[in-house]
């Protein structure tokens, strides 16, 4: 009994209750029924979906016409905003993310035109699944199968996830037997929609376990970040010859980049990260018309990932950043009408990030930070002093938001102002953020210590 509540701890309510018996007496089939009565409006009829194979480079064919996946990664982000920049398509971590069911996010992404790759969350062994409890696996492939059954008909549905970097830390090769067989049994009962896994990384190692594993998997999603550059080598050395999408691509991660003398990862400007992005897509989406069939970008929204702005394409209230410019570059072919602000980053009295700026408590300190706007939009600036982050917590997992401390910038002219260091000794981080009043914005960050 111990192990099947360390195992069910890490997934999704409905799975909880089939690992624990099925205490509530509801069938996967069950569910589906009521989900089709609770949603007897919705669009119904599924848009048939496969992959092929055509003059030597594979495609998606979407109602028999080639589909190129031009997409980005959407939970609590904004479809409507991806529709009207060019996108055609998001992909979930899970059918229900607690705010939406998949019913409502298939529905809103139909309204719009656009598909949805749908994830069915699966146990990860990081987060105490273990894949040898028979038990607890079956319990998952029911939980899986129910997910099917509900949304298998939705015209949205481009393909189906099965699970999100369920290879992360992983060391039991069972989760790609279950992966396995959650496709059999999709394809089985649902004949419309290719299915995958999101892999964290790609290498010869991933790309056996692939082929001898997890064979009835109709393509693999790839997830790299900073080192999705190296994508395209990797591939031509493991003579990988199948089809993929790079499921989730963007930032250089926190794990990539240069540290403070304490240990804090360097981030970025927005800018910078639009520049990497455009190389990013250059080098490794844009350059295999043979093998891609499309990608994903990270992230269409904001989260707290070590700082509130490493991986969000978009500011906490909804403010475009430099990102989006680039994917609507990338989608459309030309850039948008009105684009965010160029910054550079900031320096604390003539210093940055990587010289690992050291303060003693309330000593005061001037700042460096520009900014200047494509369109000649005049620009507001707002500081914010944080402390830095202490999360340890791997593959995106939630963080606590670290507290802000208000009252330490003095702001000037033109991006200049003045910091008082906080009182208390510590580790902080302060952000710089421009915005130029037509819902686009810049921001830099910079880690500092006081002792």
């Amino acid at each position: 009994m111990k192990k099947s509540i360390a195992c069910s701890a890490a997934l999704p309510a409905a799975l909880i209750l089939l690992t624990l018996g099925g205490l509530t007496g509801c069938t996967p089939g069950e569910d589906a029924a009521e989900g089709e009565a609770m949603s007897s409006e919705s669009p119904t009829g599924a848009i048939p979906v496969e992959l092929v194979q055509r003059d030597g480079r594979y495609m998606l064919l979407r109602d028999g016409e080639p589909y190129f996946v031009k997409g980005a990664g959407l939970e609590f982000g904004d479809p409507e905003a991806l529709a009207a920049h060019g996108g055609n398509s998001f992909r979930t971590w899970r059918t229900d993310n607690g705010v939406d069911t998949g019913q409502e996010v298939l529905d809103r992404a139909h309204r719009l035109g656009l598909t949805v790759s749908m994830c069915i969350e699966i146990g990860r062994e990081r987060h105490g699944f273990d894949y040898d409890d028979e038990e607890a696996v079956a319990a998952q492939f029911e939980y899986a199968k129910g997910e099917v059954l509900k949304y298998k008909d939705h015209p949205a549905l481009l393909t189906w996830v099965i699970g999100n970097e369920p290879n992360l830390f992983a060391t039991n090769n069972k989760v790609f037997d279950a992966v396995n067989d959650i496709s059999k049994m999709i394809h089985e009962i649902d004949g419309k929609h290719p299915t995958t896994t999101a892999l964290a990384g790609f290498g010869k190692e991933l790309a056996e376990l692939m082929n001898t594993r997890a064979s009835d998997v109709d393509f693999v999603s790839i997830q790299m970040y900073g080192d999705v550059v190296n994508l395209p080598r990797y591939l031509e050395e493991i003579g990988w010859d199948k089809p993929y999408i790079v499921s989730e691509w963007g930032a250089i991660g926190h794990w990539e980049v240069g540290k403070t003398a304490w240990e804090a990862p360097i981030e970025q400007n927005s800018s910078a990260k639009a520049d990497n992005y455009l190389k990013s897509h250059e080098i490794a989406i844009a350059s295999d018309p043979v093998r891609l069939i499309g990608s994903y970008v990270f992230l269409w929204g904001q989260k707290q990932e070590r700082t509130p702005t490493w991986y969000g394409m978009f500011l906490e209230d909804g403010t475009e950043t430099e990102t989006v410019d680039v994917m609507h570059k990338v989608w459309n072919g030309e850039w948008p009408e009105n684009r965010s602000p160029r910054v550079t980053d900031i320096l604390l009295d003539g210093r940055n990030a990587h010289q690992s700026v050291t303060l003693a408590p309330g000593q005061g300190i001037g700042i460096s930070f520009s900014a200047q706007d494509p369109d000649g939009d005049p620009l507001t600036y707002r500081w914010e002093v944080m402390r830095e982050s202490e999360a340890t917590q791997t593959g995106g997992d939630k963080e606590e938001i670290p507290e802000a401390i208000s009252g330490l910038v003095e702001t000037g002219s033109d991006g200049a102002a003045r910091l008082t260091a906080p009182a208390e000794p510590g580790k902080y981080r302060l952000f710089a953020y421009v915005t130029d009043g037509q819902g686009h914005a810049g921001h830099a960050n910079i880690p500092f210590l006081v002792k």
